[in-house]
């Protein structure tokens, strides 16, 4: 029995593509969790379905994805004692979330047979339960000295598919680092790296030329995590190479905002991914994407609609998952929001340009209402709420 949700009434659609950030359309049909049609009202077929929500002319934009998180199990972090914090994720906005290594576990075995077990525990408890129903990918384990080719084709057989941030183990070189971020390429694993001074006990510096000589495929949180590289080296990074530029909410803001001018500059905003790299010593950051696209638009003086691909189809796209993109087959996965109240910005997108966040109404994920009115962000002038079903 197929689920249809129609999302009608929307004021401005956020595609989350580069190409074309905004949509000339105000309608949107999901079924069975996936968009089926996109358009004005009177060219989809919105008959017969299960739910309908009205946006009453506010906006609709992709689920974000947050690239840089470092769980635990469940929704618990031990780094600052917390619970719950994927859900206030969730009133974020964020619909998404990539494990950069399950790091904060207290005891985490560093021997390669526990690293691994660890990761492919971390896996297989995220899968089978969404927390709010926010997608983590987590199972990323950190490398480590003495792993060979068949320590990654194992884990790849498993199902893991990320690594863990290069530098946060034993592993800090960048000759070493390269040969064990090929064989998990090899595998079909993708690889982040720590960039910067260090940020726990056990981490050290990944400066520039261990970034390029490890060749990992995200330049993890090249902003620093919090301590960043000088300029100089971002900018080497920026040039000297293609894998993608990883900005995050806990690191430094003026590297965050060097570091996306300078992608910008070389023609190559694709490559740049919102994270948070939390939670962490300075906290959970509920509101950290939504923070980030602010600052990105407001300082860094980029259009709101551009930084929120940042946040959605570039990272959608570098990290090989089916969501981030309001179009035909991907995840029904969408925050609608709105400017907030009294806000200076006349629109919402006017509003972010000027270092406001907006205020969600409502979360939506796999065609599933997953939230309302958001506990965290300021109120939205105008709130999206269920209609009911539509007969045909």
């Amino acid at each position: 029995m197929s689920e249809k949700l129609v999302i009608k009434n929307i004021g401005l659609m956020l595609s989350g593509d580069l190409e074309q950030p905004i949509l000339d359309a105000d309608t949107i049909v999901a079924v069975d969790g996936r968009i089926a049609e996109v358009g004005k009202a009177v060219e989809v077929d919105t008959a017969g379905a299960d739910k309908t929500v009205d946006a009453k002319g506010t906006t609709v934009a992709p689920g974000l994805i947050d690239s840089h998180v470092h769980p635990v199990f469940g929704d618990w972090t031990p780094r600052q004692s917390q619970i719950n914090w994927i859900d206030s994720f969730l009133n974020g906005g964020v619909t998404t979330m990539i494990s950069a290594g399950e790091v904060h576990l207290p005891g985490r075995p560093k021997d390669i047979v526990g690293l691994k077990a660890l990761a492919i525990t971390a896996q297989r408890a995220f899968s089978n339960m969404r927390f709010g129903g926010v997608k983590v990918h987590a199972g990323a384990p950190v490398i480590e000295k003495g792993m060979e080719e068949e320590d990654f084709k194992q884990l790849a057989e498993a199902g893991v598919k990320l690594l863990g941030e290069v530098g946060l183990g034993g592993v800090k070189q960048g000759e070493e680092a390269k040969k064990m971020v090929a064989w998990a390429r090899k595998y079909g694993i993708q690889s982040t790296i720590h960039t910067g001074g260090p940020s726990i006990p056990g981490s050290g510096l990944i400066d520039a030329d261990v970034v390029l000589e490890a060749d990992a495929d995200v330049i993890g949180h090249i902003n620093g995590g919090h301590t960043a590289l000088p300029l100089t080296q971002i900018r080497c990074l920026c040039e000297s190479c293609s894998r993608a530029v990883e900005i995050v909410h806990n690191g430094n803001e003026l590297a965050a905002l060097y570091a996306m001018r300078t992608a910008m500059e070389l023609g190559q905003p694709e490559r740049i991914i919102l994270g948070t790299d939390s939670p962490a010593g300075s906290g959970v950051q509920p509101l950290g994407i939504l923070r980030v696209i602010s600052l990105l638009s407001a300082i860094g003086e980029v259009p709101a609609e551009t930084v929120f691909c940042f946040a959605t189809g570039n990272t959608a796209r570098m990290r090989e998952l089916d969501c981030g993109l309001i179009e035909v087959g991907r995840a029904a996965d969408f925050v609608i929001m709105d400017k907030a109240q009294h806000t200076a910005g006349k629109t919402l997108l006017d509003s972010v340009r000027l270092g406001d966040l907006p205020g969600i109404s409502m979360v939506i994920i796999d065609g599933v209402v997953r939230c309302g009115r958001s506990r965290n962000t300021p109120p939205a002038e105008t709130l999206a709420e269920v209609v009911g079903a539509e007969v045909a």
